[in-house]
This record gives C-alpha cells, sequence and structure tokens, in this order.
C-alpha cells in the first residue's frame, strides 16, 4: 500500500465505493505533510498504515457518520492533526466536528498504530511516547464538550450503547500502555533495573485489570453470546495456571503476599483455554484485591477422568451474609463496608459466572468473615490422547 493510495482494490474498498458511489479512492494521508519532531520514518510508517487501515475499517465507524464521504473526511482532518501535534505543532482542531465520528476514527488510528508499532524491530522509547502524546492530546482536545453530551445521552434511551462505545473507547489507550510497559520492561530501548521493572509490571497489570473490565462492560451488554469459542481444543492446564500467576505476581509483591499454584497430575486437556484463564485470572486478581496479608492460591485438581476442579482461595476478610446475596450482580449499589469486602459493580464475578456456564459448569463460593474466601468450579475436560 502506497501512500498516495488510501484504499486498494480489495472487498473493502470496493464496499466504500457502492455505498459512496464514488469511483476514485480519496487521499486521507498527505505525503507532503509534516513529518518532522525527530521521529523515526518507521514510525511515520506505522502511523500511515494505521490510518489507510482505519479507512478499510469504515464498516466501525459509519453508525456515527451519514455516510462515507464524511467519515474520509473526518479522517483526512484526524490525520493532520495527528502528525501536526507529532511534528510539535499545535493543530487547529476548530474544522473538526466534536462528536462520536471523530473519537471513534482517533480509536481506530491507535489501534492500528499500536499493531504496527509492536512489528517493528526496535523502536525508541522516546518517539513511541511523542506518538502515543500526538494521539491522546487530539483525542482530549476533541473532548471539550463531551461531558455534557455524555450525561445527556447516560440518561436516555441509547445509555447502554453509549457505555458500550465508552468501552470501547477505553481499551484503546489501554492497549497502548500494555504495550509500552511491555516494551521497556523487555528492555527494547535500554536496561532496566529491578525496581523499574517491577513498577512497569505494576503498570501493566493495572492496564491489564482496566482493559478486562472494558471487555466486561461489552460483553454483559451482549448477553453473553461470544464468551466462549465454539470449538474446544488441546491446552495444558499448567501453562494457564502459570500464566496467570505471571501477570498477577507484581501485584502479589506490592502487597507482600504469596501466589501458589497446584497444578493437576493429568496437565493435558481438551477445552476452552482462552475463557478458563480470563475467570482464574479474574478470580485471583480480585482474591490479591482484597487480601492484605497471607496467600492466594490456584488450583487444579483431577475429580473423575475426564473431570477437573479449578479453585481460587485467599487468606482475606471474607464476605459476609448480606454480601454474598449480591455477589454476582452487576452495578449493584452497596455500603462503604459492603464494598470492601468484594469488587462494587459486581461485573468481574458476573462475568466469571456466565463463562463457567458456557464452559458447563458452575462458580461457587464459601466464605466465612475473618476466615478468608474460596471460589471453586468443575469442568468436563477430556485429557488428550
Amino acid at each position: 500500500m502506497t501512500p498516495e493510495t488510501a484504499l486498494p482494490g480489495t472487498t473493502s474498498g470496493e464496499r466504500r465505493r457502492a455505498a459512496t458511489g464514488s469511483a476514485a479512492p480519496v487521499r486521507v494521508w498527505d505525503p507532503e505533510g509534516p513529518s518532522g519532531g525527530a521521529i523515526a520514518p518507521a514510525l511515520w510508517d506505522a502511523l500511515r498504515d494505521a490510518v489507510l487501515w482505519a479507512q478499510n475499517e469504515w464498516e466501525r465507524a459509519i453508525e456515527h457518520a451519514a455516510g462515507m464521504d464524511e467519515v474520509t473526511v473526518h479522517l483526512a482532518q484526524v490525520c493532520a492533526a495527528i502528525r501536526q501535534q507529532a511534528s510539535g505543532q499545535n493543530p487547529d482542531l476548530s474544522t473538526l466536528p466534536r462528536n462520536a465520528l471523530s473519537r471513534r476514527l482517533v480509536g481506530l488510528v491507535r489501534s492500528g498504530f499500536v499493531e504496527r508499532a509492536q512489528a517493528l524491530p526496535s523502536c525508541d522509547a522516546g518517539q513511541l511516547l511523542r506518538m502515543f502524546a500526538a494521539l491522546e492530546q487530539v483525542s482530549q482536545r476533541l473532548e471539550a464538550d463531551w461531558s455534557q453530551h455524555f450525561a445527556d445521552r447516560l440518561s436516555g434511551p441509547d445509555g447502554l450503547e453509549l457505555v458500550v462505545e465508552v468501552a470501547h473507547d477505553l481499551r484503546s489507550p489501554l492497549t497502548s500502555i500494555l504495550f509500552l510497559a511491555e516494551t521497556l520492561q523487555r528492555a527494547r530501548s535500554g536496561p532496566v533495573n529491578p525496581v523499574q521493572e517491577r513498577q512497569l509490571g505494576l503498570i501493566y497489570s493495572a492496564a491489564f485489570g482496566l482493559s478486562s473490565v472494558a471487555s466486561d462492560v461489552i460483553e454483559l451488554a451482549r448477553g453473553g453470546d461470544r464468551l466462549v469459542d465454539l470449538d474446544p481444543i488441546p491446552f495444558s492446564v499448567t501453562d494457564i495456571l502459570e500464566s496467570v500467576r505471571d501477570i498477577v505476581q507484581p501485584i502479589a509483591e506490592e502487597k507482600s503476599l504469596t501466589v501458589r499454584l497446584t497444578p493437576p497430575e493429568a496437565d493435558f486437556r481438551i477445552g476452552h483455554p482462552v475463557a478458563l484463564s480470563r475467570v482464574l485470572l479474574n478470580l485471583t486478581t480480585n482474591a490479591l484485591k482484597f487480601t492484605d496479608a497471607g496467600s492466594v492460591v490456584v488450583s487444579a485438581r483431577v475429580t473423575g477422568s475426564s473431570r477437573m476442579e479449578f479453585a481460587v482461595r485467599d487468606t482475606g476478610p471474607g464476605i459476609d451474609e448480606e454480601s454474598m446475596q449480591h455477589l454476582y450482580q452487576p452495578f449493584v449499589t452497596g455500603t462503604a463496608s459492603r464494598r470492601a469486602k468484594f469488587s462494587g459493580s459486581g461485573l468481574g464475578l458476573a462475568i466469571c459466572r456466565k463463562l463457567v456456564a458456557a464452559m458447563g459448569g458452575e462458580l461457587q463460593v464459601e466464605s466465612t468473615p475473618g476466615c478468608g474466601t474460596r471460589f471453586w468450579f468443575e469442568l468436563e475436560l477430556p485429557p488428550v490422547r
């Protein structure tokens, strides 16, 4: 794909021309536009490709526009503003409408840039931060009148749709944070001392948790229909347990807690590893959040020829009887003391329950105030032959 050609002769391009009646593609990337600011050409190329990809993904933005012509014009303005901002200029956004379309296009460009920057063999962290800062600054300047618009829509008939839209918008910058934290942690931009490595681990864990919350909102609004992959596949239970521990380890170390694993004897099974990993990660993160001393144990044990029990047990304060009645209800408002026992929104546990049910199990809990909490469930997981 060249800078001069915004839309190649692909199915997306044909769909666009059919929708707009336009015979020729519209240029959204000006090869003569600003590209200074001491940013490597490879990063400019990544941004260019992200913009062109965003235009081909017009179906994800068209819902906010009157037609594809409006999408193309907005994208060209967004592209110019990002390039000017990254080059150290102060872009004029007065002609760019502050609406959902502009915000969604910035999000698409950001997502595309993250994916392409990850594929680069090496990249300077300072230049990456500068490019991400430009994306965020343009996005923030488009938010000037959004708060009142948000309040008006939230109380209207499309309030749930707005929540899902915001959750989508949250995942894009969080993906940028995850990518940058991982890039720095792996010392791709220079040596990292142990303290910095731990801090980057905390940043990664926090961003990962927030990204999961955004995913929970979207999937709950969809009714949970897309929570589990259709076809079971072979996987290693031990690998999943170790992956969960690796992700939450920075949180545990910061609170001086221990995360212990109890892997099963028969390891390789057939099931839904992504859904299972998400449940265990959510339960483990929640356990660490509300445990101040002691440990969290993540275990898996064989209970039959093709059945396995998974459990997450903590040494936290436990859950009282009143709170237990509302444990899986999302968005239930409670007292401060109740919120101290478990997540106030209930989103994570609601999603966990749906995931476990979709895999053919039932999420259960036992808890005694002052003695900790144990969540567990059994699944049918045939061994790999």
